[in-house]
């Protein structure tokens, strides 16, 4: 059985503002962020870059081209140029550990994009002291390892990418004893999958059942629509990653499971 972490601790589902949520305010910003934070979200999702002299950003893209007026790879540019770039031609790119700091009581799911971030990014959760309200994830198996090993084992983390397929591959077909056992070996206590990926179902009923035999929680990103919500909360999904954080909650506060950060903290 995976073992819990305090940042899964919460009394109803998650509700995880996806990039600040990006349907209301620029993505990644710090209107997006405290927009969230205003309207009680507990949760907020982002993503972690470092510059070529090692500071530490929450930004998306690999590059600065489509979201902001000023071109280039932010892992090949210093931060004396990268802080000239403006989101959306009007926010600054907001460093990752001035959101940490600034709201102490909210937790930080976090995607690590880049090998250079991983530093940085041990560094801001130790200056912070945000071991238990930080999820590291990754959409590469081996920086999700690393990320890992450079935090310790303090921090939460979620299945990677291999260890999502084979949770799926264990919940569509029966005889999967051994891989079973592997991922509970893990104590990895999420998995955050996708709806679907490449026309195949990923968040299903006997996927959601198969990881919380293992003591594993299931978040499910990106959802948008209303109505995929509640089915996805029907099924008993235990959070949901939005753009659209403003629907989320009036879906959680319909079903009568929003608690806002207020009392959640």
């Amino acid at each position: 059985m995976a073992r819990s972490h305090p940042f899964l601790e919460h009394p109803g589902p998650l509700a995880f503002a996806h990039r600040g949520g990006a349907l209301e305010n620029r993505e990644n910003t710090v209107a997006a962020f405290t927009h969230a934070v205003e309207l009680g979200y507990t949760y907020l999702e982002t993503d972690a870059h470092a510059t070529a002299d090692g500071v530490l950003l929450a930004f998306h893209d690999h590059t600065l081209d489509r979201v902001t007026d000023r071109k280039g790879r932010i892992a090949e540019l210093p931060y004396r140029v990268v802080r000239q770039a403006r989101v959306g031609g009007v926010d600054e790119i907001p460093l990752l550990e001035d959101l940490l700091g600034s709201w102490p009581d909210v937790r930080f799911n976090i995607d690590v994009k880049e090998e250079n971030a991983i530093g940085p990014l041990a560094e801001a959760i130790r200056r912070t002291a945000s071991y238990d309200r930080v999820c590291l994830t990754s959409f590469s198996d081996d920086r999700l390892a690393r990320a890992r090993a450079a935090v310790d084992d303090r921090v939460c983390s979620t299945l990677g990418p291999r260890g999502v397929a084979a949770l799926r591959a264990a919940a569509a077909t029966s005889g999967y004893g051994r891989l079973l056992a592997r991922l509970a070996r893990l104590e990895v206590p999420c998995a955050q999958v996708p709806l679907g990926l490449r026309g195949l179902r990923v968040a299903t009923p006997s996927l959601i059942r198969t990881a919380h035999a293992l003591g594993m929680q299931v978040h499910v990103w990106t959802i948008n629509d209303q109505a995929t919500m509640h089915r996805l909360l029907d099924m008993g999904v235990d959070g949901i990653m939005t753009d659209n954080v403003s629907g989320l909650r009036q879906v959680l506060s319909e079903r009568g499971v929003w608690y806002p950060r207020q009392l959640a903290a």
